[in-house]
């Protein structure tokens, strides 16, 4: 008899964590990125390694209040051996989970960080910068692909026009988008 996995995408010999999310589940903002990685697979909590602590520094700059008004998750909820990218299938078969965060979060407004997170959820294999700080509309939701945090760290700078500039700049629009919501 076989061992059967301990996460829906059978990576269970590799991290039997699951990585779920963080922030408020009521939240209007929704944050979703790729996998988790060494650290967040080590303390079940997504976007708390370095990228993720570069993420929660743009937030603060942008006015967004993490805990608040933003749900933060990833696609995939268990880490990849050796931290890869996730496959098209472990995508596909986390899908409905992740469809089902969503459902259960609601958010109106849904930050796509990174390639796969807008490959998942939106079928676009286009670079992120070509269509970052654009908002799509897409099945009831508006959703905006952002520069993953761990691109983002190759690049130290904040000067205008490089990624953590646009980034901030993208964060800065939801924030917008969120006021305006508050206010209707």
């Amino acid at each position: 008899m076989t061992k059967p996995a301990l996460n829906p995408i059978n990576l269970g010999e590799q991290s039997p964590q699951l990585v779920v999310g963080r922030g408020n589940p009521n939240a209007r903002l929704m944050l979703i990125g790729e996998a988790p990685g060494a650290e967040e697979d080590a303390r079940g909590v997504p976007f708390v390694g370095r990228s993720g602590q570069l993420l929660s520094e743009l937030m603060v700059e942008a006015g967004l209040d993490e805990q608040n008004e933003v749900y933060i998750c990833n696609v995939i909820k268990c880490r990849p051996p050796n931290n890869r990218k996730p496959t098209a299938k472990e995508i596909d078969i986390s899908r409905p989970w992740l469809r089902q965060q969503i459902d259960l979060i609601d958010p109106t407004l849904v930050l796509l960080s990174g390639a796969t997170a807008l490959q998942a959820l939106l079928g676009v294999r286009s670079g992120i910068s070509k269509m970052r700080g654009q908002w799509q509309s897409h099945d009831g939701r508006d959703f905006m692909p952002v520069f993953h945090p761990s691109y983002l760290l190759r690049f130290r700078s904040r000067e205008a026009g490089t990624p953590q500039d646009l980034t901030l700049q993208d964060l800065r629009e939801a924030k917008r988008r969120l006021q305006l919501l508050e206010l209707n």
